[in-house]
């Protein structure tokens, strides 16, 4: 089946053409379907939906087929069950972040599209799967004129969020945001205690949701024990652990409480961490978690319709990874996430300064940094060891030989790192399109006020997170 699937892949333009004349016959079919009724049609013609797709694409029957959409290679395959992929953790290969054995699903997808008729995919957005329709026919639907395949793109934003990072980067300043692991503690004091390597030194923290799938203090109520203590917080949320209805609850009670800065992710699938055994949720993804919260600011409504008694104003970012294969399906979902609202983007680590200008130059033949706030990830690497098992343990992350064979002959390995760090923050700070960077010091925090100044990114701007006695001094 598995081998089916990948001769569709390899001639989507044939069966892309059957597929349009099964249209069109279940169109035609539309009146005498509604006179039989549904009811007396599902089994069979189910039935023989299952049966042809499932040989011919694998298909899972989710209700809501999209192979026309994703060049004839199902997402539904997808262990994270993205409907807009692909995800940061895309292998060097080409391969599956959670299951190596396999060639990732949007990968195939996107050299599907290159082969189409169109010469690409298309450029609307999937629409998350009604799980309610699960096993029904999709055949029926068409039929009937109900199926919905794409999300449009809501409308253009109609006022600001008010937050500080967005005034920051409106004014074309170049930000520093660094990344903040939550504490395995109900005590505030413990989110508290390690605030002050960051003071004075980043614009905003970026408050990780539950980061390679491992538990923690939730992102909402650290990134408000940040804002308490004057801190302009990032709150991640992340579709792995929440399904729809949680999430909306979620971003609605983050902004009731002055959480406004929301960066929007697939997550890490749950084998990741430490709770293996944990059901991945994946109701909604990166794109469909961006519109539903652009929908709610910009329409004021729930995805069910329901109207919101007041919209939340909020600042949306997305994620990317310059350093993932198929650099041209990278920007290609980066469009698509400006379309669903992404205002500003964190990549992951940038070690690969030569891809990221390779992906920068495609950003700007795009045009897309004129649209979007692009802030390249980067950080410290402590030894060879290190970056060895980064690069082969942490899906999406790449780096190259040279950089751990100057780890390698390093006499201290860990100034060596920061030097690196230092240095790749100067060149990245100089690459056109670039809004800002985010560092990521995972238990070295400790150098975050060392890498920012000696590397000269914040020039002679005091940032938003001011030390502790100019804070009492305001």
């Amino acid at each position: 089946m598995h081998a089916m699937r990948r001769y569709a892949v390899r001639h989507p333009r044939l069966f892309g053409r059957l597929y349009r004349a099964l249209e069109t016959t279940l169109e035609a079919a539309g009146p005498l379907v509604r006179a039989l009724g549904r009811e007396r049609l599902e089994r069979p013609v189910a039935g023989a939906e299952r049966a042809i797709k499932g040989f011919l694409f694998d298909c899972r029957m989710c209700g809501g087929c999209a192979l026309s959409a994703t060049g004839m290679s199902c997402p539904m395959n997808c262990p994270k069950q993205l409907r807009n992929g692909p995800c940061g953790g895309v292998r060097q290969d080409g391969s599956c972040e959670v299951r190596p054995d396999m060639q990732c699903v949007w990968v195939e997808a996107w050299r599907g599209g290159l082969r189409t008729e169109a010469g690409t995919l298309p450029a609307a957005i999937n629409a998350p799967v009604e799980h309610d329709r699960a096993g029904t026919s999709t055949w029926l639907r068409v039929a009937e004129g109900t199926h919905r395949a794409a999300v449009l793109a809501p409308a253009a934003p109609l006022r600001p969020s008010g937050t500080r990072l967005e005034r920051l980067f409106e004014r074309g300043e170049f930000v520093v945001t660094a990344e903040f692991s939550p504490p395995d503690s109900a005590d505030p004091a413990d989110v508290r205690a390690r605030l002050e390597p960051f003071r004075g030194y980043v614009d905003a923290l970026n408050v990780t949701d539950a980061s390679g799938a491992n538990c923690h203090m939730s992102s909402l109520g650290v990134s408000v024990l940040l804002l308490q203590a004057g801190c302009e917080p990032v709150m991640q949320i992340s579709c792995r652990d929440r399904n729809r209805i949680a999430i909306q609850g979620d971003i609605l009670g983050a902004a009731a409480l002055g959480v406004r800065n929301l960066l929007c992710l697939s997550g890490d699938h749950v084998s990741n961490g430490d709770h293996p055994g944990a059901k991945h949720v994946g109701d909604l993804d990166a794109l469909t978690l961006l519109a539903a919260a652009r929908t709610m600011r910009d329409e004021g409504r729930f995805l069910s319709g329901r109207k919101l008694t007041t919209a939340p104003r909020l600042f949306l970012g997305a994620a990317d990874n310059p350093s993932a294969p198929l650099a041209e399906a990278r920007v290609a979902r980066l469009e698509k996430k400006i379309a669903a609202g992404a205002q500003f983007v964190q990549t992951q680590y940038c070690f690969d300064i030569e891809r990221l200008e390779r992906y920068m130059a495609l950003v700007r033949a795009a045009g897309l940094h004129e649209r979007i706030r692009i802030m390249a990830g980067i950080g410290p690497i402590g030894s060879a060891k290190t970056a060895r098992w980064l690069r082969s343990r942490v899906p999406g992350v790449h780096i190259p030989d040279e950089m751990v064979a100057r780890l390698e002959r390093a006499a201290d390995p860990r100034a060596e790192g920061k030097r690196i760090c230092v240095e790749l923050m100067r060149r990245i700070r100089a690459i056109p399109g670039i809004a800002g960077v985010h560092v990521m010091a995972p238990k070295q925090d400790h150098l975050v006020p060392e890498i920012v100044a000696e590397s000269g990114v914040l020039g002679r701007r005091e940032p938003l997170f001011v030390r502790r006695a100019e804070a009492e001094a305001l």
